[in-house]
């Protein structure tokens, strides 16, 4: 039997948790051996109270057995704790994931620049414009991104990062089969095509909301550092700047609007001490001697021939109609097209989205809306 089982039965005990399986294993050295234990052996562990040993004395191991028969069937890959491709700087957290499943390849982490990217839901197009930016610029500079691919700043700093050069992450709270939000599957597929998606949760779990805070230590226990685009005052962008700095990394944060809502929890991280950074350039500049990064511009020669708008919009409905003639032959950034048409952000991000879907519309290399003629 494949040792890969005793891991998958080790990390799905109720109740157990990375932090106290750690223990046990430092002491049992595997999963196999905690496995074939008995009631007393289990008498002196820290942390191993009665009831957990009653977990750990059940040895069935038909669940682990379909989650390994799951992946094989679906091309997942396992990468348990033991295992050689399990990324250093996340085993050196204090409570590491016992088992990761991934869809797709996960890069060398261990050996490259990587930077996660995280902030509110509920963000403002501010937000968007600049997790967006971030993403890019830091992916075309050899930066691996990772995210939560959750709504919102999530979803826009992967848009971004999936334009660079280099291949995202994303780290998902819910199983490895599963697109949460579902809006999000497209984005899934794209990052796990060019990078990884990734999870400890094993294929069927759902998405509920204990998941996203032990998620969110491994989105900072894979990187060098965490960038906060707006976070409000209770965020789970905090909860991630806070691990963050527990496992030693760079907290990198965007200085945000003091009256904004969204913006209050990001700005207190700014008063205690968080780095500000300005554009992707400022996080760049911070590993650059490290990981002999070359800075590369974007490519602002953006030409867009004349396009006959009353032809290209016949089939759409007057609110995309207005967003798209209030963009026209020249790109515009996302605040433009608000001011233009007077349509709320929620309602124009929304409709973007869906031309962009729809092959209307695509952001160029400095982030502007244009028209795909």
């Amino acid at each position: 039997m494949s040792a890969e089982v005793y891991w998958i039965w080790l990390a799905t005990r109720t109740n157990l948790g990375a932090a106290r399986i750690k223990p046990l294993v430092e002491y049992f050295l595997s999963a196999e051996n905690i496995y074939k234990c008995g009631y007393k052996d289990f008498q002196d562990i820290r942390g191993i109270n009665p009831n957990i040993a009653e977990q750990l004395l059940d040895k069935d191991l038909s669940f682990a057995e379909k989650a390994i028969l799951n992946c094989h069937n679906n091309n997942y890959s396992i990468i348990t704790i033991a295992d050689e491709k399990y990324p250093q700087r996340l085993k050196n957290i204090y409570d590491p994931p016992v088992v990761l499943y991934i869809d797709g390849n996960l890069p060398d982490v261990d050996n490259l620049p990587v930077v996660g990217i995280v902030g509110t839901r509920r963000c403002t197009p501010y937000g968007v414009k600049n997790a967006e930016a971030a993403g890019y610029k830091l992916s075309l500079n050899g930066f691996t991104v990772v995210t939560g691919l959750a709504e919102g700043i999530d979803t826009a700093a992967t848009r971004g990062a999936l334009r660079g050069s280099t291949p995202t992450v994303g780290v998902i709270g819910c199983g490895i089969d599963k697109v949460f939000p579902a809006s999000n599957r497209e984005i899934y597929k794209d990052v796990a095509s060019k990078g990884a998606v990734v999870s400890e949760y094993p294929p069927g779990t759902p998405a509920v909301p204990g998941h996203f805070p032990s998620r969110n230590r491994i989105i900072s226990g894979l990187s060098n550092g965490v960038a906060v685009i707006e976070a409000p005052e209770r965020s789970g962008a905090l909860i991630t700047a806070q691990r963050a700095l527990e496992e030693g990394r760079d907290v990198f944060v965007l200085p945000g609007n003091v009256d904004a809502a969204t913006c209050v929890g990001s700005n207190k991280l700014l008063r205690d001490g968080a780095i500000p950074f300005m554009s992707a350039d400022d996080i760049i500049d911070e590993y650059k001697d490290s990981y002999k990064v070359i800075k590369k511009p974007f490519d602002n020669n953006v030409t867009v021939d004349y396009i006959d708008l009353d032809k290209l919009t016949e089939k759409l409905d007057d609110k995309s109609k207005l967003i798209m003639k209030s963009i026209g032959n020249n790109p515009v950034d996302v605040d433009d097209i608000i001011a233009n048409t007077s349509i709320d952000a929620q309602n124009v991000l929304s409709v973007l989205t869906m031309l962009e879907l729809d092959g209307y519309l695509r952001r160029n290399l400095i982030g502007k809306w244009e028209i795909i003629n």
